[in-house]
């Protein structure tokens, strides 16, 4: 049957600029479509929400022996995932109170207009170099305390890191593998080594935070500072490379929606959530069960690999109203775009941020602009799915 090669051709790089009728197919096909390589599929919304928020999905490769080493906390199970997630939110502020995030939003409005000072009519501007990979990463590389200098340093190491996170079925990833374990061992040599520097003289950054923390019970080891300061740096920009992107490219693609949010920019919060349901940065996440389990009626194997189609969910009729349709007006919009659960995007505040700051500057831009080429070409990742250029004609 086709939908036992879902997977496969969803992530076939032929399929990126548009995996959503591949989606549509797999909904059709049922709750949960078992895969030729043993691994299910699944992209129906509310089994996906459920699974999200089961505490028998266990998201540590450890779990089936895939891995020995100690993974970051992304990729932990409670009770130690809690732990050091609380550890790295903790120098963003506490729980429902202003913290760093909020205090960066002046910072973050002159980052957006000094990257857009160069828009000018007439110019060819690429929107991922020229805008929506320097912002999150320069805003990232301030919050971490990064001097600006060394900020170019960081395209390779992340882009080595989002390969080898990818989802690739029935592919030989020993390379991709060997080449971000290599990223993350220099980016977490790097970043730990600028904390030193920092140790018992801090700054007012989040490294200073994490070496120069008083509490001996609250400190992270020097691997937990590594693997955390990596993980804040990719967190922090990769997501928003693609929130940013996709939403320039949507409302190049929709004038009448572009010319109601220039009309009514307090629309822009809810476009933004639009966005993330319509065009989400993250596709797909996996998860691993640690018994076996009924989905749906069918039975899932402990240990199978469980890939959770978020970007099908986020198009579910089931759940959503004309969920193919574009509405920055949506009220009821409890949309996976970040995922959701104890392990939901990490990086979303600043996402969220960071969008409002950069599509409420760039939307001005935009009413006569051309895209140059449509679709644009993408990039090779199909979980973090979007255009590696977006080049536009002011």
């Amino acid at each position: 049957m086709e939908s036992e090669t879902l997977l496969a051709r969803i992530t076939d790089y032929a399929s990126r600029p548009d995996p959503y009728p591949l989606y549509a197919e797999l909904r059709e096909a049922g709750p949960v479509a078992q895969q030729t390589d043993g691994s299910y599929l699944i992209g129906t919304y509310h089994e996906i929400a459920a699974l999200l928020h089961d505490p028998r999905m266990s998201v540590d490769p450890r779990t089936r022996g895939d891995v020995t080493h100690k993974p970051p906390f992304l990729r932990l199970d409670d009770p130690e995932h809690h732990r050091l997630r609380t550890l790295a939110m903790r120098p963003f502020g506490p729980p429902h109170s202003p913290g760093r995030v909020d205090s960066m939003r002046g910072e973050i409005d002159r980052i957006t207009g000094e990257l857009l000072a160069s828009f000018e009519a007439g110019r060819r501007i690429d929107i991922v170099d020229d805008f929506a990979y320097p912002l999150p990463v320069t805003v990232i590389c301030r919050l971490l305390g990064v001097p600006r200098e060394d900020e170019p340093l960081f395209r390779a190491w992340s882009d080595a890191l989002v390969a080898a996170a990818d989802v690739r079925p029935d592919d030989d990833s020993t390379e991709t593998d060997k080449a971000g374990d290599q990223a993350r061992m220099e980016m977490g040599g790097y970043l730990v080594n600028l904390a030193e520097q920092r140790r018992g003289d801090p700054g007012d950054d989040m490294l200073s935070a994490f070496i120069n923390e008083p509490d001996p019970t609250l400190r992270l080891t020097q691997e937990e500072l590594a693997e955390t300061a990596v993980l804040l740096l990719i967190a922090g920009h990769e997501t928003t490379v693609n929130l940013i992107t996709n939403g320039a490219l949507t409302f190049l693609r929709q004038p009448e929606q572009l010319d109601l949010l220039r009309r009514e920019p307090d629309l822009l919060p809810r476009a933004v959530e639009e966005l993330l349901r319509y065009e989400p940065p993250v596709h797909m996440r996996e998860r691993v069960p640690r018994a076996d389990m009924d989905v749906a009626g069918i039975k899932i194997p402990q240990h199978a690999s469980v890939i959770l189609a978020l970007a099908s969910g986020n198009r579910d009729p089931m759940r959503f109203h004309e969920p193919d349709r574009f509405d920055p007006t949506r009220v009821d919009n409890q949309h996976l775009g970040f995922g959701s659960g104890i392990h939901v995007c990490f990086g979303g505040p600043l996402a969220r941020v960071e969008a409002y700051a950069a599509l409420g500057a760039l939307i001005p831009h935009l009413g006569s602009a051309r895209l140059i080429e449509d679709p644009p070409p993408y990039r090779q990742n199909a979980m973090l799915r979007g255009p590696r250029h977006l080049s536009i004609q002011l």
